[in-house]
């Protein structure tokens, strides 16, 4: 194995790839992170030009997925998958040989794949994936594609019935029978309004590579974040941007910020 190994970390959410970074760097001192990509695209040139030992990629990101990526890399790089898709994907990838990581990423799960790399570098073995595995996954992964996220949220505030994008809500929080929707509306102006709908029902609507449950009453939007603090007996509190509440992240849900 070389003395220092390499890997590139594609995910179109900042906070994630910098996360998944952070619990690389603590399983695997040695592994240097020598590119992060946004996209497919930026992942494609990434690769390319650093020419990394390992690829980290993410399943759904916009314009060329981690699949696609994946396929042109070939067999040059080691594979890793990450998926938000648990309830379908993990069946998808333990058909296969491929590695794959469920977000949040576990530091347990973690240590097992990088186990398995750690072997297979000493080893010199190939990667393990093959053109016609990719195939089969990205038809397998189509056929049990998720409806389309929630874009618009209907809220009464006052006299007007609001449509309240889902991209500017900065969190959810259960409200006695009611979801308290928290949004930034023009001009980045904080505004809350009740709604009807059960926060468990919004949840199964949301998209999970943007949206995460931190505390069994609240769904926090991810690029909302400005920062993490760890509080005690294992929960955290989580910072938002331009808002001055402060959201709790209970013991269940820390997986996701244990290494913030």
């Amino acid at each position: 194995m070389a003395a220092h190994p390499t890997a590139l970390i594609a995910d179109d959410e900042p906070l994630l790839r910098e996360a998944l970074a952070r619990q690389l760097a603590q399983a695997w001192p040695e592994l240097a992170v020598v590119a992060q990509a946004r996209h497919g695209r930026e992942a494609l040139e990434q690769f390319e030009a650093q020419r990394p030992d390992i690829c980290f990629l993410d399943v759904h990101m916009p314009g060329v997925s981690g699949i696609e990526a994946a396929r042109q890399i070939g067999r040059r790089a080691h594979l890793v998958f990450v998926t938000a898709y648990d309830h379908y994907a993990v069946q998808a990838f333990a058909q296969g040989v491929l590695d794959y990581l469920v977000k949040p990423v576990e530091p347990a799960r973690l240590a097992e794949t990088v186990a398995r790399l750690q072997e297979r570098l000493q080893a010199q073995r190939p990667a393990l994936h093959t053109e016609a595995l990719l195939q089969q996954l990205a038809e397998q992964l189509q056929s049990h594609r998720a409806p389309a996220p929630l874009r618009w949220i209907r809220a009464q505030v006052g006299p007007t019935l609001r449509l309240i994008a889902v991209d500017e809500v900065d969190y959810l929080r259960a409200d006695a029978k009611y979801t308290r929707v928290a949004w930034r509306g023009e001009g980045g102006q904080p505004g809350e309004a009740l709604i009807s709908t059960p926060l468990k029902e919004l949840l199964g609507q949301l998209d999970p590579a943007q949206f995460a449950q931190v505390h069994r009453s609240v769904v926090v939007n991810l690029r909302a974040i400005s920062h993490v603090t760890r509080g005690e007996h294992e929960t955290a509190s989580i910072h938002l941007r331009g808002r001055s509440e402060v959201l709790p992240v209970s013991r269940s849900y820390l997986g996701l910020f244990r290494q913030m």
